[in-house]
């Protein structure tokens, strides 16, 4: 009876090890797709930008980030609101900097990149 007792005790904490686990592989999952991070010089090529224009489009878009980030730790049922909010002010900011070659551009690779993260807004 011993043997049998201590054997249910040892698999429901390797489960509940498991399961915790897994969860903390999902928040760190969850806050690497909120990490929009970018290279700003990568950035600045692609879109053909002027210097001036580089040192406004990364400082919207370390707010951006910040905004994201903060996203990643808020509750799971308003994170598509916030990402939704954060998403047009960043396009807001990005349109007035960027002319209408550029903005698309930028939207299109916004776009792919909450895309490939699973991050719908």
């Amino acid at each position: 009876m011993k043997k049998i007792v201590l054997t249910v005790v040892a698999v429901l904490s390797m489960t509940m090890t498991t399961l915790a686990e897994g969860v903390e592989m999902n928040n760190v999952d969850n806050v690497n797709a909120y990490d929009m991070t970018v290279n700003y010089r990568s950035l600045g090529r692609a879109l053909n930008l002027t210097e001036e224009q580089l040192i406004a489009v990364e400082e919207i878009h370390e707010v951006f980030c910040a905004d994201m980030m903060s996203i990643a730790a808020a509750n799971k049922d308003a994170r598509s609101a916030m990402t939704n909010n954060a998403v047009m002010k960043n396009l807001r900011e990005m349109h007035y900097v960027l002319d209408n070659k550029q903005y698309r551009t930028y939207l299109r690779l916004l776009n792919v990149t909450i895309n490939n993260r699973g991050l719908m807004y």
